[in-house]
């Protein structure tokens, strides 16, 4: 594990402020995310997070929305720009696979626009078939 952080999978533990500020304002896949649809989905979700020992602050969160049988949705992976680069994001994703190996899951999937060296190191790969994964996306507000 990463020197002087602290992993946890206690969601009370969470700096639910914190993490909404974080992928709201700076993640480019969460710019703009309600309030309210965050916490719905942290809710919904199992939550990953990493502190620093000296200050007891939140530096890193993710969550993975899965059943727990069939399939996982890693999703949300946000470091603090404080802390990146001290390998936190490693620590987080090592903390993370660790979590859901005991669970068997045949699949775990994710999406990232700039990661991807960081997911292959845990064995994450491109789509073998991606001629077979659909998607629907939410209309565009009327008006």
């Amino acid at each position: 594990m990463t020197r002087g952080i602290r992993f946890s999978t206690d969601p009370a533990e969470l700096d639910r402020d914190r993490v909404h500020r974080w992928l709201s304002t700076d993640a480019y896949w969460a710019i703009g995310r309600p309030r309210a649809t965050q916490e719905a989905a942290v809710d919904a979700s199992r939550n990953y997070a990493a502190f620093d020992e000296a200050t007891g602050a939140q530096v890193a969160y993710a969550r993975v929305i899965t059943d727990g049988a069939t399939f996982g949705w890693l999703c949300d992976v946000y470091v603090d720009p404080s802390v990146r680069g001290r390998g936190v994001g490693v620590g987080l994703i090592e903390a993370v696979v660790a979590d859901l190996e005991p669970l068997g899951l045949p699949r775990i999937t994710l999406k990232t626009g700039d990661a991807h060296g960081l997911y292959a190191k845990f064995g994450f790969e491109p789509i073998p078939d991606p001629e077979l994964w659909m998607i629907r996306l939410a209309a565009p507000p009327a008006g």
